[in-house]
């Protein structure tokens, strides 16, 4: 475990008296001023050695990197809420907490994989013969087994597997992957994996077109073992720990129906052989053309069951109102994730355990916080509201920033734009790359004016990235973002990501920038456009 860096109590309260001292001059001052410039409370305000502050105590050894769900996160809420309140920030409701249950899945009894053909039954032994995966329904289904290739349906490519048969209350039995995965030339993107080829999307897709099971099964071309590969419940892992589970925002889903992925055993039993997975993925490949069809003389009976544990966890908000009566209504969101992924048991007695996460995303976390301080302060509002957020779950998968759009705290409709911040603290003293550009020239526009004053190199070479961060869910629901980023670097998801090595010149450099942009949203008398991309 790495050394920890924590400040005795009393020197730690009078360092932040000293430098919420600071900030109450810097807002006498503004005070001073009935008009005061944005760019100069920017500048008063937002400040390297604040951020500094911050960073040390949510990328610290006692917060034991900020798993979702953990204490160590608890801690890291609190902190941010009180930010809030310290800052004059409003509650919302009441709270300065956006309260949402995600679902620890666990694997229940029974589980059960049994083929029925020419009159005889077999059973298949769970982790052995089969495994079930982590988006496997409570449910089980007794039908004919119909091959539909690898279960895509691709109308871009001019592909679909479960065209010309019907799979309404039937098991499909599907390839994993997707067509010509290691051939540079393929439709789907060449050596690049579609969304087609992800797990969720093949389940999703069986779902839709009415599938009562799904059986998975290797790709033998492109990778030999046939092994079943599901999720590695600790249950039948004891060496895992007990809580390694799948976390998740709804029980319902995609977990409707059973989802497991067979092995060889049971594949030589429906098949004849494994050998004929082989020719029927050369088929298909070769041709980039479908071939599904009915598996006869032969029903199979699958039964999954899984248990939901509910887990309370938040994000935390804080609101401060608009001036203008027909425009406060309306919103501006400033945030970005303050999870990281937690700590793990170290082999070696001393060796660092512990994720802080820093850059990831303390720093986003810090540059929320920063911009809060300074529309906060002295007499300046803007003619919309902001809301500044930040989330949990974002590193299982977006769940903080999903719970906040399917139940948000003010309306959607309302919300005028969303800026993200998810690492901002790393790789040069003045670049920072900018996502979700696709999406809305009109915010571009404004944060280059913005930038102007500002001085930073804005890259535009992220739109890959675009859906690993919170602005993504935004987005779905066709709200203009950006997304602010300053790259990977090589202490990341490592136990080396520690706040020494964080710049907070340049933290606070994009944290001024994204306060300007704020600004100019919040008082522009047209809010910006979305637009769908291509």
């Amino acid at each position: 475990m790495r050394r920890s860096s924590k400040l005795l109590p009393t020197a730690l309260a009078i360092i932040l008296a000293l430098r919420l001292l600071g900030c109450t001059r810097a807002t006498r001052s503004l005070d001073a001023n009935p008009h005061p410039d944005p760019l100069a409370v920017a500048s008063s305000l937002i400040t390297a050695s604040d951020a500094r502050t911050h960073i040390d105590y949510l990328a610290s050894d006692a917060l034991m990197g900020r798993k979702t769900p953990s204490p160590g996160l608890d801690s890291a809420a609190e902190y941010i809420a009180r930010q809030f309140r310290s800052f004059g920030l409003r509650a919302i409701n009441g709270s300065y907490f956006h309260d949402f249950n995600l679902y620890r899945i666990s694997l229940g009894e029974p589980n059960v994989l049994k083929l029925i053909k020419e009159g005889r039954e077999k059973l298949y032994e769970i982790k052995t013969d089969y495994m079930p995966f982590d988006l496997t329904g409570n449910n089980a289904a007794e039908a004919e087994v119909i091959f539909v290739g690898y279960g895509i349906t691709a109308p871009e490519y001019d592909y679909d597997d479960y065209a010309g048969v019907d799979v309404k209350g039937k098991i499909a039995l599907v390839l994993r992957h997707e067509p010509q995965e290691d051939d540079s030339s393929s439709v789907f993107l060449g050596r690049r994996v579609t969304e087609h080829g992800q797990l969720r999307s093949k389940v999703r897709n069986a779902i839709q077109h009415g599938a009562s099971g799904l059986l998975f099964m290797s790709d033998p071309l492109n990778h030999p073992s046939m092994a079943p590969r599901g999720f590695p419940w600790p249950s039948l892992y004891k060496e895992l720990p007990a809580d390694a589970l799948p976390l998740t925002l709804s029980v319902s889903d995609l977990r409707q129906i059973p989802v497991v992925h067979v092995g060889p055993a049971f594949i030589a039993d429906l098949l004849g052989s494994v050998d004929s997975v082989k020719a029927l993925q050369a088929s298909i490949d070769s041709t980039v053309h479908p071939n599904s069809f009915t598996i006869s003389g032969a029903k199979v009976h699958v039964h999954t069951t899984t248990v939901a544990t509910p887990l309370p966890t938040r994000n935390v908000v804080g609101f401060l109102e608009g001036s203008d009566r027909s425009l406060k209504d309306e919103i501006v969101v400033v945030g970005a994730h303050y999870d990281h992924v937690g700590w793990m048991r170290s082999l070696v007695a001393g060796q660092d355990s512990i994720f802080n996460g820093a850059d990831d995303n303390a720093s986003g976390t810090t540059g929320v916080l920063e911009v809060a301080k300074a529309f906060a302060a002295g007499k300046m509002r803007p003619k919309r509201s902001l809301l500044f957020i930040t989330f949990a779950g974002e590193e299982l998968g977006l769940l903080g920033s999903q719970a906040y759009v399917r139940s948000p705290t003010l309306t959607l409709e309302k919300t005028a734009a969303m800026l993200n911040m998810d690492m901002i603290g790393r790789n040069g003293p003045d670049t920072v790359s900018i996502g979700g550009t696709t999406r809305s020239p009109d915010l571009v526009a404004i944060n280059e004016r913005a930038n102007k004053q500002v001085g930073l190199t804005l890259m535009y070479n992220i739109e890959k990235d675009f859906f690993r961060s919170d602005q993504a869910s935004f987005a779905q629901k066709k709200i203009p973002v950006l997304f602010y980023h300053t790259g990977e670097h090589a202490d990341y998801h490592k136990v080396s990501d520690n706040p020494e090595k964080i710049d907070t010149e340049k933290l606070s450099k994009i944290a001024r920038l994204v306060f300007l942009t704020a600004w100019e949203i919040a008082n522009v008398e047209t809010r910006p456009a979305y637009i769908e991309p291509n």
